[in-house]
């Protein structure tokens, strides 16, 4: 085998792209892609947990049926959401037997709680709201152990290599330097979020929806983009200058917080008088935005002063201690929160085994539309996604990979490098989009920010530029486009997407 030669090659290291890399026969050779170091991901950031009937219970796997479809205004693919549900149970067994460690209680059972749009308590969670970065811990430690499995930290995807149809592989960028062709039978592409297309995200700053771009530039098929979750309550501070918002979990009002306007009065009845502040996402954050504009002003509150302190620094020690350092103390103080970017739910169009239109090429996680998440995602169904459909996507090339011949057709092009500064596009780009393509649209805006977009994609294709900064700043402005176009076409209020005209 070649020196850059892999069996399968996938492009993240975040939870769907290590679980697909262990699931993988280990009998093949894998390549493993960080644009960063590994742990530069978003679930690495994931605070809540993972949403999982762990039993055989058919009437709560239904309920979580139920819910997910509820949730995302029944617009999703109701096979996909069973397929998730069913395979929960037998995906998330093989997670913990990889050596991956959830809560338990004091008779070693399992700890659940419960978040908004969920009807009982079924998100497993990991050092209280840590679950994120201890899942990822835990693999890492594992995918370290393999043998077949080799890691390129410092190394960025920049175009998929497609030959009749097919990819072959991927040209990549090492350490800024080195510009050469990896080649595979198959590609994963498992590279998380487009949160930096926004001016404020949770996202780590490093999602700039790249697997999107570079999926866009191969001709794979794209769906549902306008639909783009803001999650409620990210911690608000008009000193922040940092576009990465800090999350707080949506568990802290699974356990029993409030939503309060700038007058210290809970607003949510008027808003979902069945689930307070547990309706779905899309309806909490959109409610937020109407107290912030009826009220005038950029932040709600969290409150949890009816709570116990002590147990909330037990429960939720991640967030607890966060906010102290910013000078709030969970369970005596009321919290500032607005809304952020923080999940797409459309993308890069697969099947139930992540198989997109393009042979070879396969999609996991955020990047990916599954059918899945419809108009809105249901909390903690991501990581959820990401174990499921990674996982099946590796069974699916454990079978076909004999069939799969390597493709060394291709000559890698040279491109000039130069030391531009892409900051005031990027700038650009987010504030367009936090005015106008927001949690609030209508045309007019949307129509001035796709001819603005227009202009910026237009320029940047005409003069390429062999950098990182370069290739993010296409990937975030084609993936920008997506979203603006997308919500132009739809014209009625669903889920995420509201309309206003």
């Amino acid at each position: 085998m070649a020196k850059n030669e892999y069996d399968v090659l996938i492009i993240g290291t975040g939870l769907a792209g290590l679980f697909a890399a262990l699931n993988v026969d280990p009998n093949l050779k894998v390549c493993l892609l960080s644009k960063t170091a590994v742990k530069s991901t978003n679930s690495m950031l994931a605070q809540g947990g993972i949403a999982c009937e762990y039993n055989d219970d058919k009437s709560l796997h239904q309920k979580h049926v139920d819910d997910t479809m509820r949730a995302e205004s029944y617009i999703n693919d109701e096979k996909a959401v069973r397929f998730l549900v069913e395979n929960a149970f037998e995906t998330v067994k093989k997670l913990i037997e990889l050596g991956v460690r959830f809560d338990i209680d004091k008779h070693g059972e399992f700890l659940f709680t419960r978040e908004g749009g969920h009807s009982t308590k079924r998100i497993l969670h990991s050092g209280g709201d840590a679950t994120g970065s201890n899942v990822i811990e835990d693999l890492n430690t594992v995918v370290r152990t393999r043998n077949n499995i080799k890691i390129h930290e410092n190394t960025m995807a920049l175009d998929l290599i497609k030959v009749n149809n097919k990819v072959i592989g991927a040209t990549v960028l090492e350490n800024e330097d080195k510009h050469y062709p990896i080649f595979a039978k198959k590609t994963i592409i498992a590279t998380g979020g487009i949160g930096s297309v926004y001016g404020s995200t949770t996202n780590d700053l490093n999602a700039t929806g790249d697997g999107i771009g570079m999926a866009y530039r191969a001709g794979a098929l794209i769906k549902n983009m306008e639909f783009v979750q803001f999650h409620p309550t990210a911690l608000y501070s008009e000193y922040v200058t940092s576009r990465q918002r800090f999350l707080i979990t949506e568990a802290v009002r699974g356990e029993g917080a409030y939503l309060l306007n700038i007058e210290k009065e809970r607003f949510m009845k008027k808003y979902d008088p069945e689930r307070m502040e547990l309706a779905p996402r899309d309806i909490v954050s959109q409610a937020i935005y109407r107290e912030m504009y009826d009220t005038w002003t950029d932040h709600v509150y969290l409150d949890t002063t009816h709570m116990d302190p002590k147990y909330l620094e037990k429960r939720f020690p991640t967030v607890f201690e966060y906010c102290k350092k910013q000078g709030y103390i969970l369970g005596l103080d009321l919290i500032p929160v607005a809304p952020a970017e923080h999940f797409l739910c459309g993308g890069i169009q697969t099947d139930l085994s992540g198989r997109t239109n393009i042979d070879n090429l396969y999609v996991a996680g955020e990047s990916a539309y599954t059918g899945v998440h419809g108009a809105n995602r249901l909390a903690s169904n991501s990581l959820l996604e990401c174990l499921v459909f990674g996982y099946y996507s590796a069974k699916d090339i454990n079978e076909t990979i004999s069939e799969t011949e390597y493709i060394h057709d291709f000559h890698i092009k040279e491109l000039p490098n130069y030391n531009y500064n892409y900051k005031p596009i990027r700038k650009k780009i987010g504030d367009y989009m936090d005015e106008h393509v927001s949690i609030v649209r209508n045309e007019q805006g949307l129509s001035l920010t796709k001819n603005v977009l227009d202009d910026i994609e237009k320029n940047l294709v005409k003069y390429p530029n062999l950098t990182k900064y370069y290739y993010e700043t296409l990937n975030m402005a084609q993936t920008a486009k997506l979203i603006t176009c997308s919500a132009l076409e739809r014209k009625e209020s669903i889920g995420c997407h509201l309309r206003i005209n």
